[in-house]
């Protein structure tokens, strides 16, 4: 059902430049990577301490939004070269189960980031138990494990 729509995706102008240079794909490759490793860094400095595990001095919040931007930018330069990989590789993307999985991860960890952990983060409420941080913490570094660990298996796929 999707299939026409991946195929015209691989057709545009700019997945067919990526396709045809020797060195594009691997720069903009590269860029996304050093994305995901920011990504991550903000991801895991605030779920660790979610779970107790690390700069126990420092209130969840202050983490949380120091992180934030970083968070943000991070999120902006994996889409922005995300689209171009993408669309250079369309078609094997649709054929893919480590592209869905990526997908399916990425979808629920934005909402799930967006939503339930920056509530959990934004405040020190009463309900905000440690045994619910902790769990916080844990599904949002497993999301984020998934759509990392997916995305680096469709180069394998």
């Amino acid at each position: 059902m999707l299939l026409p729509f991946f195929e015209w995706c691989e057709q545009l102008w700019l997945g067919q430049f990526i396709v045809g240079s020797n060195w594009l794909f691997p720069v903009i490759e590269s860029v996304h990577l050093l994305g995901l490793s920011v990504l991550g860094g903000a991801i895991l400095v605030v779920d660790m301490r979610l779970l107790g595990l690390g700069l126990k001095n420092h209130p969840v919040t202050e983490l949380a939004r120091d992180a934030r931007p970083w968070l943000i930018g991070a999120l902006v330069v994996m889409i922005a070269t995300g689209i171009p990989l993408f669309l250079s590789e369309s078609v094997k993307c649709y054929y893919s189960q480590a592209f869905w999985n990526k997908m399916t991860a990425l979808a629920i960890g934005l909402v799930f980031t967006f939503t339930i952990r920056a509530r959990v983060t934004e405040t020190e409420s009463v309900g905000n138990t440690a045994r619910r941080q902790a769990v916080v913490g844990a599904l949002s570094l497993a999301l984020w494990f998934t759509v990392a660990a997916s995305g680096r298996w469709i180069g394998f796929s």
